[in-house]
């Protein structure tokens, strides 16, 4: 995406999604913090309890609904904030403004982080804002991607910086679907693809406690699912953008499967809450010292 990373760990959005701990964050050796999702308008999220741990299977379900600030006051946190980073900044829609007025709000947010942010990330995945992943379908996708190249162009005219656009998708995605979308972020330039989001899944956790509890599933048993929609956008994109791959990271052996998949740099979020700060060190040596290299694929 244009942008030097001092290594390829990054921590996913959705920890810290007001920018409130970007310092603390930067500290624990991350090369790159995503923060958000913010939304135009503050907004509580869904009813509590709303985040559920699955133990038994290194799992977490949660329906928090982008629960946030609001952009402003994420804008001013950024601003206040001393880190030493790369920072990206995920944008997504209110949970009352209709699918198709979306666009609207993603536009809000590009404009109003545009400066602040490294990247900034499209989440249209998320499977707690209702309709959100309606976003996905190709005919929705292509008007979307169009209106926000279209501002990203007159953004990077205004400020004279050029911030890249990453699209994050889910993983509860048919192969034609992906092929679809693959195909769109090629066509519109899009800077860079995240994959994936939480699913919809309860493949893995049968029959454990909270298993049926509604909302997306991350951790573990989402990490089969996610490297194959990865290795399926590496085929399709041949290397003419990168992949940032998360989901079910919890080993530098994982951390590497996705990479070998075609992804440039990975994220972690359950990991964290199972393993602690002590992944980051352990991916990061894995993925960055001589002697635990990676072969990437060649469309990687």
């Amino acid at each position: 995406m244009g942008l030097n990373f001092p290594n390829p760990v990054g921590m996913a959005a959705g920890l810290d999604k007001n920018g409130e701990h970007i310092e603390a964050l930067a500290g624990l050796g991350f090369g790159f913090i995503e923060i958000g999702t913010v939304t135009p308008r503050p907004q509580p999220g869904n009813p509590k309890p709303r985040l559920f741990r699955i133990p038994g299977a290194n799992a977490i379900i949660n329906r928090m609904g982008f629960n946030n600030h609001g952009v402003d006051r994420l804008v001013e946190n950024v601003r206040r904030s001393t880190y030493h980073c790369i920072l990206g900044i995920n944008i997504g829609k209110n949970f009352d403004t209709p699918v198709e007025k979306a666009a609207d709000d993603y536009l809000i947010c590009l404009n109003k982080v545009y400066r602040l942010a490294d990247y900034v990330a499209v989440n249209i995945s998320s499977p707690n804002t209702p309709g959100l992943r309606q976003l996905q379908d190709a005919g929705q996708l292509d008007s979307l991607l169009a209106a926000l190249k279209s501002c990203q162009s007159k953004l990077a005219d205004k400020h004279g910086k050029y911030t890249p656009l990453a699209v994050k998708i889910a993983p509860d995605l048919e192969l034609a679907q992906i092929e679809a979308i693959a195909a769109l972020l090629v066509s519109h330039r899009i800077d860079g693809v995240i994959a994936t989001n939480t699913t919809l899944s309860r493949a893995g956790i049968e029959k454990m406690p909270h298993s049926e509890e509604a909302g997306g599933l991350s951790g573990g048993p989402l990490k089969e699912k996610s490297t194959m929609v990865i290795r399926h956008l590496s085929a399709l994109l041949k290397g003419t953008l990168p992949i940032i791959g998360v989901g079910g990271i919890l080993s530098a052996t994982d951390a590497k499967d996705k990479i070998e998949a075609g992804a440039s740099l990975i994220q972690v979020y359950s990991g964290l809450v199972y393993r602690g700060n002590n992944l980051v060190r352990e991916i990061g040596h894995a993925l960055c010292t001589p002697d635990a290299s990676v072969q990437r694929s060649d469309s990687g």
